[in-house]
This record gives structure tokens, C-alpha cells and sequence, in this order.
């Protein structure tokens, strides 16, 4: 995505992979790896890229165009959406949070980490953003 965003599913992941996919696009603009503007690539080229069916794609495309988080320009392809575009409501961005929260406590339970190890490395790479 852009050549700076790295997408990668895990199949052992018990997530289902529209989940997986939808938390890592949403990470990626979180983190300015996808910055407003971005263009995404196709629902078919990521589907080929990922090796997954491009409905699986398409899903999430959708969802996060409803969300306000990703917009489709006709002919054009699909781009993060501007910031008078992404007015998510506050249901939208706590049903993603709450997503997110649960796969990256689920990886870190995974990794063999308590929830207060995960949270720590939250912090630290929090408090390291800041300084940079």
C-alpha cells in the first residue's frame, strides 16, 4: 500500500481474516503508514498479493467506507479518506478499537505475554512515538 504499509495474514491467527485485514488497514492509518490521501491498492491486486478471495477484500473495503475511514473515487480506485470525510461516529470507532484491542491482546497471549505485558509495550511504543 503505497509501498509503506505491509499487510500480512496470519491463517493460524483463530481471527477470521476479514478481521485481520480491516485491523491492519485501520493500524496503518493509525500509525501514518497509510496517511490521509493514500491510495489503496485494487480489491483484486490485494486479494492476489495476500493470496486471499477478493470478496474477503471487498468486505472490508466496504465496511470502511461506511465507516467514513476509506472512500472509492469512481474509475479512480480507493484512498483514505480526508479528514471531512472520516467523521466516524463514536459506535464506529469503539467497535474498531474494540477490534483491534482484542486481536493484539489475542497475538500478545499468542507470544505467551500477560495483558499488562501487552499494555507496557503499548506504552513504550507510545511514549517512543512522541519522541519521534
Amino acid at each position: 500500500m503505497e509501498g509503506r504499509a505491509k499487510i500480512h495474514l496470519d491463517p493460524k491467527d483463530p481471527t477470521p481474516l476479514y478481521a485481520q485485514l480491516e485491523r491492519q488497514i485501520l493500524a496503518a492509518i493509525a500509525t501514518g503508514h497509510l496517511p490521509e490521501g493514500a491510495q489503496l491498492p485494487t480489491v483484486r491486486q490485494l486479494a492476489v498479493d495476500l493470496r486471499v478471495n477478493a470478496n474477503t477484500v471487498a468486505r472490508v473495503y466496504t465496511q470502511l467506507e461506511r465507516a467514513g475511514v476509506l472512500e472509492t473515487r469512481r474509475g479512480v480506485g480507493t484512498f483514505v479518506a480526508g479528514k471531512r470525510a472520516a467523521t466516524v461516529d463514536q459506535s464506529t470507532r469503539d467497535a474498531a478499537l474494540l477490534t483491534a484491542a482484542r486481536g493484539y491482546l489475542a497475538a500478545a497471549a499468542a507470544a505467551g505475554a500477560s495483558p499488562d505485558q501487552a499494555i507496557a509495550q503499548l506504552r513504550a511504543l507510545m511514549e517512543g512515538a512522541d519522541r519521534g
